[in-house]
């Protein structure tokens, strides 16, 4: 099956081509069938499926008959990489059709975005909490919705965003709309949302398990906690290892990880919600064109993070949730290509890690790095205690205030003297 046995426009075809993409993936294979008639989708598709394609290629099919200068589809998302990402596989998509789009997300300005609610962009992919900004003034006009897309569904409800999510399809047409709803999961939450949204969905792999994509190779490195970044500086160094993107557990964890890998001479960077989109972009871009080796990151970027050609995904810290594990390592092996998983457990993750392989169905191999000294005393902690962080932090700010008592008694102390 190629993507021309698909009734698509063949300038959209002319652009599938020009992208390198031959054949369609299971996902794309089964939604964009019914999509392209209208009908509603429910699809439960993993991390690295295609099914961005899946959608976007049908949206662009039923917009290319329609005048310009509406906003006519509306993708939400939950995070600012995924919206980002989504617009630019529009933009690719829509290279040889005149159909324009805007991602709205937080963290930048938002006159060019109201800019695009003024214009009538045909596809605006959003962020719930930056659209909802928006629909608080008279030119974000959505009266003309056609198509409503809720990508990463199950991801949108873990971060909280589902009574966010509600005011926006509250601020929709209802009828006549198609709306597709992809998640990952299909937690009951989903499945009810599901029904108070969807008409007559066609389901795709809804009662299939979450599973890792099919392509990646899985690997444990069972190593005591204070020796994971001497071995993690190891496995760098391997054969294969082009380029890594490496998970933690919390923000800190990923800027510690992050300023370890430099003090080893590993060109690394990190990605997390305390950074501004700035310093997102800027660290993504450099790992996309091979600045960094490294990206660390936590799972708020785990399902927007897009790299063609990684290599490897390292789970520094073993997620606490299956789910998590599947997409973290769903960055690499994506649309059926292949690729690594590796997962450094310290003796204390074992039965997270124990949890993560009865979900997904499969022993992992345990591995010891020949030559690396296990025994080894890590030269410094990797992490300071939040309490001993809390108490450093309250230390010097007494120090500081100290200090501007002293001088102010000081200067004090010079004006009396001058007065005398």
């Amino acid at each position: 099956m190629s993507f021309a046995s698909f009734t698509l426009h063949p300038d959209l075809l002319r652009a599938v081509d020009a992208l390198g993409f031959t054949v369609p993936t299971p996902i794309q294979r089964d939604a964009i069938p019914p999509a392209l008639t209208g009908r509603d989708v429910l699809a439960c598709a993993m991390t690295g499926s295609g099914k961005t394609a899946a959608f976007i290629l049908p949206i662009l099919e039923r917009l290319l008959a329609k005048p310009r200068g509406v906003t006519r589809a509306l993708v939400v998302t939950p995070t600012r990489e995924l919206a980002a990402q989504i617009d630019e596989h529009r933009r690719l998509f829509a290279r040889f059709v005149r159909i324009g789009g805007a991602a709205v997300f937080g963290g930048v300005a938002m006159g060019p975005q109201e800019t695009a609610f003024r214009r009538g962009a045909d596809v605006l992919v959003a962020t719930p909490g930056r659209l909802l900004d928006h629909l608080q003034y008279p030119y974000a006009r959505l009266s003309d919705i056609e198509v409503l897309v809720l990508d990463e569904a199950d991801r949108m409800l873990d971060m909280g965003f589902l009574p966010d999510v509600r005011r926006i399809v509250s601020a929709l047409p209802r009828r006549p709309r198609q709306t597709l709803l992809f998640s990952a999961t299909l937690p009951p939450t989903i499945v009810t949302l599901a029904r108070e949204m969807l008409h007559d969905p066609v389901s795709i792999n809804v009662e299939r398990a979450a599973a890792p994509a099919t392509g990646i190779t899985h690997t444990a490195w069972p190593v005591p906690s204070e020796l994971k970044l001497p071995l993690m500086v190891e496995l760098l160094g391997q054969p294969g290892v082009r380029n890594v993107l490496a998970f933690t557990r919390t923000k800190h964890r990923a800027n510690r990880l992050a300023e370890g890998l430099e003090r080893h001479g590993v060109a690394a960077e990190r990605i997390h919600g305390n950074r501004s989109q700035a310093q997102r972009t800027a660290a993504l871009a450099g790992f996309k064109n091979g600045t960094f080796q490294v990206l660390v990151a936590t799972d708020v970027a785990a399902r927007g993070i897009d790299i063609t050609g990684l290599s490897h995904v390292l789970n520094f810290d073993v997620p606490h949730l299956a789910e998590d594990y599947i997409h973290r390592v769903g960055r690499t092996a994506r649309a059926e290509a292949v690729g690594d998983a590796f997962t450094l457990v310290s003796p204390d993750e074992e039965t997270d890690f124990r949890m993560i392989e009865r979900a997904v169905g499969t022993s992992i191999p345990r591995k010891r790095l020949s030559g690396f000294d296990y025994g080894a005393r890590a030269p410094q902690r990797f992490e300071v205690p939040v309490a001993e962080r809390i108490a450093a932090i309250r230390k010097q700010k007494a120090e500081e205030r100290a200090r501007a008592r002293q001088n102010a008694e000081r200067r004090a102390a010079h004006h009396r003297a001058l007065v005398r």
